[in-house]
């Protein structure tokens, strides 16, 4: 045996130890009742009695012992110790002082009452003491360090006398880390108020927040309610930013359902939480009947949208996922996140560029793909403004290349993934998202038509490859294609709540481009399980709009930012405004004018019916544009931009 093996851990001695204080306790605890009963002297205790207790007490120690091990009073944590702990002791001793009853009667005589009586109260007391005085130690010599450093708690203010708010309260408490002191509670039922938990009060409800916050010196709120409703909890987050304090929240009832509730999962209070609204759900066994068993590809799948669009179809048991990304790095990530969650699931990353023929022509070939979400495009405004040229490369003739692949292959659905921009755009970006449209459009009119092998392919390279591609059309091609679109998504790359964020951490200042521009947010998840959902619904040729509730005011947006990481807007952190950059406009529009709209099952799915265009003149206008493109003439590209699109007006900013 290894030295390391035969050396006794440290909490092998701390149940030695508490082996022989127990034997100590249960042996003075029934002698010290035994001396009450007789005027506490011992002189005055008759034999029989002291003969009889001298007699039963080693076999009602080893009776003790035995119990106390079946109740796992020597394989508790005690520095930890809680309410169960607590329960398992008074149980241990009870059960061990009816089993004394019993014993010392049958096998010697009956003792007096009073013996029986002060012995299991004294057990109790000398158990519950030695194991719970540990904990005590440990909060104390807390305290006594935190002073010592000069640095003093941080006063918090803890909103929900709960279940989950307790848990809280004592994580705290036990937190080595955390500098952190609860100084009152806040809680809408009347009943607990004036009362105390853990020694802490509970002061009020929420309409006394602000009245608290100064009484107590509160500096933090957390707030612990999983199961407040999104409208309940926004107002309540709207009273805690005037306070200036710092706000951390639970975010939901599931952590407390799957037993996570605790300080570490409490997060900082997100714009998310301020959108005031339920979670949109989707009908997942809808999704899963559209994607279950079939090879999905996702274009741009290491970006923002793309990335959570493989997380998503990878929870809905597709036979293979294939990423496909330019930029190496994303793809990676995506790629090792997702072997790490679904270590089953048949994973293919592929590098290559949607603008490149020879290569999607490849990828198709060997992998055969049923269903292409093409997320991969340029999508920053005011860098598109500056390249124009890149923007019709890689959004419209990356699209065209990408959709003309899945027809000649056979890919049953081709989802292309839209934006918000795009309608009556002001910039580059939008009226190049607006083309890309225009050509899932096209595709799917001449499709239906039975007039697939009319769309040229466009090529900027002359080799075999360029000249034999358009016999390889299938005559019964049947792709289907859509595209979804929507507005801008919380968190994703380049939007402005990373951006927002960054400049308070450095003290700002916060930069607005205008104070009246308004967008629509929508969180990632949601954009992408309402996109999966519509795709369910698709049939060719729609373009879906996804509802995505009431417009924000980006001022307001970073206003409520500043107050929820407990600055004061305009005296702690300044507001700048730039002015609109390069192709921005006030306001996003989800609809033109005349696209119409029809409903679908998901009331937050919409249709935007086709609008009419010529064909023949279109595919001639994009042609002309991509060589314009590739030529890098960026007036000439501009130029056809607008003869393509138009209800493209760019703006004068």
């Amino acid at each position: 045996m290894r030295k390391n093996e035969r050396k006794l851990k440290h909490w092998h001695i701390i149940n030695i130890l508490l082996v022989i204080y127990d034997i100590i306790a249960v042996n003075l605890s029934y002698f010290l009742a035994l001396w009450i009963r007789f005027d506490c002297k011992y002189s005055t205790i008759p034999g029989r009695f002291l003969n009889t207790y001298l007699k039963f007490i080693p076999i009602y120690t080893a009776i003790c012992l035995i119990v106390f091990a079946l109740f796992k009073l020597y394989n508790s944590i005690w520095r930890f110790a809680g309410f169960r702990e607590l329960l398992n002791i008074i149980a241990a001793s009870l059960s061990c002082s009816v089993l004394h009853v019993i014993g010392i009667t049958f096998l010697f005589r009956r003792m007096h009452i009073i013996y029986y009586v002060f012995g299991v109260v004294i057990q109790l007391l000398l158990l519950i003491a030695i194991r719970f005085s540990y904990r005590l130690y440990l909060m104390e010599k807390k305290r006594l360090t935190v002073e010592r450093v000069n640095d003093p708690y941080k006063n918090v203010m803890l909103i929900g006398a709960g279940s989950a708010g307790n848990i809280i309260l004592r994580d705290i408490r036990n937190s080595k880390e955390l500098n952190d002191k609860v100084v009152c509670i806040i809680d809408d039922n009347r009943n607990k108020w004036g009362r105390y938990i853990d020694g802490v009060p509970v002061a009020g409800g929420t309409d006394s927040i602000m009245e608290n916050v100064e009484k107590f010196d509160v500096k933090k709120i957390y707030i612990a309610i999983p199961s407040m409703k999104p409208a309940d909890k926004k107002a309540l987050i709207e009273i805690c930013k005037e306070t200036g304090c710092e706000i951390k929240n639970l975010p939901g009832i599931y952590q407390f359902v799957n037993g996570e509730i605790g300080v570490s999962a409490l997060k900082e209070v997100s714009v998310e939480d301020l959108l005031g609204r339920d979670p949109i759900r989707v009908n997942t066994d809808e999704i899963l009947e559209s994607l279950k068993g079939k090879v999905v590809m996702v274009t741009g799948g290491g970006g923002s949208i793309g990335s959570e669009l493989c997380r998503q179809i990878a929870n809905h048991e597709p036979k293979q996922l294939i990423i496909f990304d330019i930029y190496e790095n994303n793809a990676y990530e995506i790629e090792l996140e997702l072997k790490d969650r679904y270590p089953d699931l048949n994973l293919v990353t592929l590098i290559g560029s949607v603008r490149d023929s020879r290569r999607l022509d490849q990828v198709y070939s060997q992998y055969r793909p049923e269903v292409i979400f093409h997320a991969a495009a340029h999508k920053h405004v005011p860098l598109m403004e500056d390249s124009p040229c890149e923007a019709v490369k890689n959004n419209a003739i990356g699209t065209y290349k990408t959709a003309y692949g899945a027809m000649l292959y056979g890919v049953k659905k081709f989802v292309l993934i839209s934006t918000d921009k795009a309608v009556n755009p002001t910039n580059v970006m939008g009226a190049s998202k607006r083309m890309c449209e225009m050509i899932i459009q096209s595709f799917d009119r001449l499709i239906k038509e039975g007039r697939a092998d009319e769309i040229p392919e466009f090529h900027t390279h002359n080799d075999d490859y360029a000249k034999e591609a358009i016999k390889k059309i299938p005559k019964d091609t049947c792709t289907e294609f859509v595209a979804v679109r929507f507005g801008n998504v919380l968190g994703s790359n380049g939007s402005v709540i990373p951006i927002f964020k960054k400049q308070i951490e450095k003290g700002g200042p916060v930069t607005v481009t205008h104070p009246d521009i308004i967008r629509y947010f929508m969180t990632i998840p949601e954009a992408v399980s309402l996109v999966l959902q519509a795709s369910y619904y698709a049939h060719g040729g729609e373009i879906f709009i996804l509802d995505m509730g009431e417009p924000v005011k980006i001022d307001t947006l970073a206003r409520n930012l500043i107050k929820l990481s407990g600055h004061k807007p305009d005296e702690d952190i300044m507001i700048e405004y730039t002015g609109l950059r390069p192709g921005e406009k006030l306001y996003e529009e989800k609809l033109m004018e005349e696209e119409g709209m029809q409903t679908t099952p998901n009331k937050l799915i919409h249709i935007g019916l086709p609008i009419e265009f010529d064909v023949e003149k279109f595919y001639e206008e994009l042609r002309t544009a991509m060589m314009v493109a590739y030529n890098d003439d960026e007036a000439g590209t501009r130029e056809w931009v607008m003869k393509i699109v138009d209800t493209y007006h760019p703006a004068n900013n």
